[in-house]
């Protein structure tokens, strides 16, 4: 079908074919709508009517026409709005295709350099292992060569004997011509005898010891038997620059050093004789009521306050009717006591006189006195009463004495007695203040805020050995002709290093250990800054002889050196292990000398050869050497000669008035001829026991004594002798009973415990008994426990009185019924823990062994006391494992914990959670740690308060638990609380914080996080250095007072160089206790002193200038230090070379000291010569260097010198970028200094983009709690800003 139009023609009329009839005809124009338009129109029209017309055409027209000009700018816009997307289309097209093409070229460059790494990683490979192959060739060709050094040491060592045997036959020869009267001319002859040694100044060179004394170097010691080297003036170049008073030493650093000894050296009072606080009580007959009284009512709890800080209490008194019987033992006794009192009323017995005027007249200052006078009213004192009182009070110059005048009842004088004895106690003797005291939980649970860290000393153990050596330093060597042993042990030591150990072999009793404490002696004075180390061996089974407790001792007296005791393990196995490399890292940096006494079997980490700084030396017997150890060096002690044997009679029978016949002193030199009856042992027992007895019987006890061949026998004589010289058969009792405990027991028994166990003794007993058996050589008091002298005396006991119807078994038995005793009334102390599971073990029960080792603070006190071998060891005794032992303490505490009701007794619950924590850490099982710790953080926390010190405590403990669990992240929130926490209780500048800050830095290091943790180390250090100079806690300080006065002593002399030495020394001691006034004194007369003896142009006079210019700055008197920095500068400029560090020291502060005054030319020159000196020592790309080119473009900058100052800014920024990093704290420091030089030259964009870097570099840098800081490669004042003027002279440094 067609349109319409093709159906009709033009003109022709189209009838409606839908209506009945014809409609009304139209005309159908030419260009018609298409049909389907025409449709809808006639649609939209409606139906049309029969014989009606269509439209006229002009209309349709007109329409047809609007409706074409609508569709035309219809489309107009559309095909506007189309090409425009078509435009913008392609535009994006071009963009991504020159996007596409940029990717593809870094796509490229990515490409080439993956490919370049590539090459570079596979070269690194390559390279290590070649570095693998060189380093197992080197070791090959290391141990080879070790081996033939061996060989060769082995043959000069031989060839040095040789030489050594051969000198001393010439000098033997030498001495048979003298004794025939030839005289042979010496031009080295000195008029001293042979027993006389010459004591060099102290810092002298010994002169068989070669370096380790560096230009006044100041030394210090730790207690009697170490002597350390810190840091002095001027002793070496370091590559980290550190400012202070001296050209290479801060006072920060003597005050850390000081800080560390204060933690891990442990404080023995002085005052108390052998670990006892022993009251003397001086009483009549009118005043024995209150002494009953006090001794009833108060003597426990001054017992109890004692014993639990570790130390005994005794009172010593002499009844009136007997006091004539003992006057010796009195005499001793007042010598030993730690205060006394003395109790008056109106009369005044003999007895009481001597006893007041040895104690309050003779020597008023030695102890705390106080008098107890007892008034009543109308009552005027009488005559001997009065001069009595007249002359204490003449002889108390110092007022020290305390009165009690009392007038009331008995009783009332007994409180008031006590009352001034606890306050003596708690503050004069034990240095503590009452509340610290009463705050200690019962059985010494010493759970104090600084009870926290990896170190834990046992005092006793200690003071055993000080007193071991103090007693063998204290023995009779006069007649003992020790140099020449001393002079073969300084031959000895002088050989070239390395050296294998020494021996020093002889018999027992032949005098090794007197002969060793009499030259360390002779040593700690001739070379004061070497360290020595020394332990004193016992008898077997004996807590001195386990070897883990002696290496544990010994490392951490190695420890005390380099200030930390952070790195030493706790378990067994590991301390052994690790002592070795404690010893070759203490000798790169100190000479050292360590002596061990009767150690056979404890040396099994002994190594051959030593590093090149040691020298051990061991004392051996000659039977019981080990087969490997003969082929070392060996000084053996001959026998006593005929003349030494007599000296030594003589000098014990002139102490005791008596004086030999000729035939008995023929008959003494006869018998003393065999090796055994002419070693020391044996002839100083002999002459006592001979001299012990009256004129009459001398010569009976001598033949008696002459029948002894040996020691052995001379003392099973000398224990029937004292037997027999007793008056009643009780006292022969008390003596065997006395002798089997201190046989049978560990570590030996006190006085107290004596007393305790047989009550029917009394003390003048007790006494006089102790004192014979002290005399007889066989007991002695150390750390306050009755001991053997010698293991001869422990086996003739043995033999004599154990071995027949008696046994060890009894007195083990009455022993732990007696600690058992103490262990059910709740007191659990040191001695306890020490005897109870030792004698257990012996008696082989088991089961009550794990009994007390589950009463809690058994075990507590042990591990506080660094036993942790003993403890483990009697578990493994039980036969339980480590799992096994921690769930058996875990359900005791549970079952402990169920008891638990008051505060008191949570807060001791807690520490004994902690405890358990830290042992299981200590072994090694951290998962099974956590659990006890985080009960004692609960604990803490709901019985004290979130913010308690202790729970500080807790949160640390925990914290070194995640550490060792390698949770770092838990580890460094909880230590943050902890530290929070301390710096909220105690301030921001107390020890505790500084311990928080310093694990924290320990585990920012094991992090890798080293900027972080060098922070956190300097506030430490500054706080340490704080709290070590504030008065009252001063120990260390008081080490330094003593090192002062030993200096002083030496300075009397005529002028020499090593008094001058002495002289700088001791103003560099004075200085760090801030006296500089004494510091002045004394570098003023080193100055001087050095002028005349060396020339006022010597380098040393330079130092002393140097040290006195540091001393001005100090007190701000600017002038005069400048004047003295330039003098010593002229000095060290002529005598020095150009690069030498200590003329790069004296420059750099010189120009500090410029630049604080304002002298910027003056200062300007010195720094390009300290430049030019840290260029030619470090390197030109060395931090340092950086350093100095910084403070050089600050002082342009302040000259307004910018165009000079930009090239070493630009210079210090490469060095500084390319050693430390793009993102350094220095490289940020560095830019903005840039970008103020930019500013400042008008070049605001470049400044702008510096700062914005520098900016970026300070936000990235991690926050730390400690705030800012500086980074480790500097130094406080070596960098300075160039924001802000030259302070003024007067300005706050």
């Amino acid at each position: 079908m067609g349109t319409a139009s093709s159906m009709v023609s033009p003109g022709e009329v189209i009838e409606d074919g839908y209506g009945g009839e014809g409609g009304e005809a139209c005309e159908i124009p030419v260009e018609v709508k298409p049909k389907a338009r025409l449709l809808r129109s006639s649609f939209r029209r409606g139906p049309r009517v029969i014989g009606a017309s269509f439209k006229s055409t002009a209309s349709v027209d007109l329409e047809y026409a609007a409706e074409y000009e609508r569709l035309r700018k219809e489309y107009e816009i559309f095909r506007v709005s189309k090409n425009n997307e078509i435009s913008s289309m392609q535009k994006k097209e071009a963009k991504l295709d020159e996007e596409n093409k940029r990717l593809r070229a870094e796509l490229q460059a990515l490409q080439k350099t993956y490919q370049k790494i590539l090459r570079e990683k596979e070269s690194a490979l390559e390279a290590k292992y070649q570095a693998m192959e060189r380093a197992a060739t080197f070791e090959h060709d290391r141990d080879k060569v070790k081996r033939q050094f061996k060989i060769f040491r082995e043959t000069k060592e031989k060839e040095i004997q040789d030489l050594l045997r051969a000198k001393r036959d010439l000098e033997a020869k030498l001495q048979q011509l003298q004794a025939q009267g030839i005289q042979v001319y010496d031009p080295n002859d000195s008029d001293s005898d042979d027993n006389q040694t010459t004591v060099t100044a102290a810092g002298t060179q010994c002169e068989y010891w070669t370096g380790g004394v560096l230009g006044s170097e100041p030394s210090m010691g730790s207690m009697m038997q170490l002597q350390q080297t810190f840091r002095g003036p001027e002793f070496a170049h370091s590559l980290i620059d550190v400012e202070g008073p001296f050209a290479n030493v801060s006072r920060d650093d003597w005050d850390a050093a000081v800080a560390s000894l204060l933690q891990v050296s442990p404080h023995v009072p002085q005052a108390l004789w052998s670990n006892t606080v022993r009251c003397y009580l001086i009483f009549t007959q009118e005043t024995k009521a209150e002494l009953d009284i006090f001794i009833k009512k108060h003597t426990s709890v001054l017992r109890r306050i004692c014993e639990s800080l570790g130390h005994f209490y005794l009172n010593v008194f002499f009844p009136e009717e007997n006091a004539a019987s003992y006057a010796v033992e009195r005499k001793q006794e007042i010598e030993r006591s730690s205060l006394c009192v003395l109790l008056l009323k109106s009369t005044v017995p003999s007895s009481v006189v001597e006893d007041c005027e040895e104690a309050f007249v003779k020597n008023p200052d030695g102890r705390p006195l106080v008098l107890y006078l007892r008034t009543e009213q109308d009552h005027n004192l009488n005559g001997p009463i009065r001069q009595l009182l007249e002359r204490v009070n003449a002889a108390d110059k110092a007022a020290k004495i305390k009165v009690v005048d009392h007038s009331g009842s008995a009783e009332e004088g007994a409180s008031l007695i006590y009352a001034q004895l606890e306050k003596i106690i708690k503050q004069e003797l034990l240095g503590l203040e009452v509340a610290d005291v009463e705050s200690k939980d019962s059985g010494m649970d010493e759970g104090c805020e600084e009870d926290s860290g990896d170190v834990l000393w046992d005092l006793h153990d200690e003071q055993e050995q000080i007193e071991a050596y103090q007693q063998a330093c204290s023995g009779t060597t006069s007649q003992l002709s020790f140099q020449k042993y001393i002079d073969r042990l300084n031959d000895m030591i002088a050989a070239p290093p390395p050296t294998p150990p020494l021996l020093v072999s002889g018999g027992p009793g032949s005098g090794k250990s007197l002969l060793l404490s009499k030259w360390i002696e002779l040593q700690q004075k001739q070379s004061p800054n070497t360290l020595f180390l020394y332990h004193f061996v016992g008898r077997p089974l004996s807590t001195s002889s386990e070897p883990v407790l002696i290496i544990k001792r010994l490392t951490v007296k190695l420890l005390q050196h380099f200030w930390s005791i952070s790195g030493l393990s706790m378990e067994p196995s590991k301390i052994l292990e690790e002592f070795p490399r404690w010893l070759e890292r203490l000798s790169a940096c100190v000479y050292s000398l360590l002596y061990i006494f009767q150690a056979e079997k404890h040396m099994k980490w002994l190594i051959d050869p030593l590093p090149v700084n040691v020298r051990v030396v061991v004392s051996v017997n000659v039977e019981t050497c080990p087969q490997a150890w003969r082929l070392w060096p060996t000084l053996h002690l001959d026998p006593l000669s005929p003349r030494e044997v007599r000296s030594i009679v003589n000098a014990v029978c002139q102490s005791m008035d008596l004086k030999l016949t000729r035939d008995q002193e023929k008959k003494l030199e006869r018998h003393c001829r065999c090796a055994s009856t002419c070693n020391a042992l044996y002839v100083t027992l002999l002459a006592r026991m001979i001299t012990s007895r009256s004129c009459g019987l001398l010569e009976k006890s001598l033949e008696q004594c002459l029948q002894c061949q040996d020691t052995m026998s001379l003392y099973r004589l000398a224990l029937k002798m004292t037997l027999n010289s007793l008056c009643t058969d009780r006292e022969r009792h008390i003596m065997r009973e006395i002798l089997g405990l201190v046989c049978a027991s560990h570590n030996g028994v006190s006085e107290s415990e004596v007393l305790d166990l047989f009550p029917e003794v009394e003390l003048p007993v007790l006494s006089s008994l102790l004192y014979l058996l002290n005399r007889l050589c066989i007991v002695t008091l150390r750390c306050g426990l009755i001991r053997f002298q010698h293991l001869q005396a422990w086996e003739a006991v043995r033999l004599e009185f154990l071995t027949g119807g008696s046994s060890s078994t009894t007195y083990r038995e009455k022993l732990i019924h007696y600690f058992n005793q103490q262990l059910s009334q709740d007191r659990v102390t040191w001695r306890v823990a020490d005897e109870l599971p030792w004698l257990l073990q012996q008696e082989e029960d088991k089961p009550k062994l794990q009994l007390s080792l589950l009463n809690l603070f058994v075990s507590q006190n042990l591990y506080k006391r660094g036993h942790f071998s003993e403890l483990l060891a009697y578990w493994q005794y039980v036969g339980k494992d480590k799992s096994s032992m921690a769930t058996e303490y875990f359900d005791s505490l549970k079952r402990y914990e169920k008891s638990c009701e008051s505060e008191d007794s949570m807060t001791r619950l807690a520490n004994l959670y902690e405890t358990l924590g830290r042992f299981l850490k200590d072994l090694g099982l951290p998962s099974q740690a956590v659990a006890p710790l985080q009960r004692s953080l609960e604990i803490r926390e709901t019985a004290l308060d979130p913010d308690h010190p202790s729970v500080a405590r807790s949160l640390h403990q925990l914290a070194g638990v995640y550490v060792q669990w390698k949770k770092y992240g838990n580890a460094e929130q909880l230590y943050k609380q902890a530290l929070e926490i301390s710096e909220n209780a105690y301030g921001a500048e107390h020890a505790s914080v500084a311990r928080e800050l310093e694990s924290l830095a320990m585990l920012y290091q094991k992090q890798n996080k080293y900027e972080q943790a060098e922070k956190l180390r300097k506030r430490s250090v500054k706080i340490r250095q704080k709290t070590a100079r504030q008065k009252g806690h001063m120990y260390g300080f008081s080490l330094l007072r003593r090192r002062a006065l030993q200096l002083e002593e030496l300075t009397l002399g005529k002028d020499s160089a090593d008094c001058a030495k002495t002289l700088n020394e001791l103003g560099v001691l004075y200085y760090l206790q801030n006296n500089l006034d004494a510091a002045k004194v004394f570098l003023t007369r080193s100055l001087e002193m050095r002028q005349r003896v060396f020339g006022p142009d010597h380098p040393d006079c330079a130092q002393s200038l140097n040290n006195l210019a540091a001393l001005h700055t100090e007190r701000r008197e600017y002038e005069a230090a400048e004047d003295m920095y330039e003098r010593a500068l002229d000095i060290r400029k002529k005598a020095l070379s150009p690069d030498h560090p200590s003329l790069a020291y004296t420059l750099k502060h010189l120009a500090m000291l410029y630049k604080r005054r304002g002298k910027l030319e003056k200062a300007v020159p010195l720094y390009e010569l300290s430049l030019e000196i840290r260029e030619k020592s470090f390197g030109p790309k060395h931090p340092s260097v950086a350093t100095a080119l910084v403070n050089l473009a600050v002082i342009y900058c302040q000259l307004k010198k910018h165009s000079d100052a930009l090239p070493l800014y630009e210079r210090a920024l490469k060095i500084y970028e390319d050693s430390l990093g793009r993102s350094h704290p220095r490289v940020g420091e560095t830019l903005k200094n840039l970008a103020v030089l930019s500013y400042e030259e008008g070049d605001f964009e470049k400044a702008a983009e510096l700062y914005k870097r520098a900016m970026e570099i300070k936000e990235a840098e991690p926050s730390l709690v400690c705030g800012n800081a500086p980074s480790r490669h500097s130094s406080s004042g070596d960098a300075f800003s160039v924001r802000g003027p030259a302070p003024l002279p007067h300005a706050q440094r």
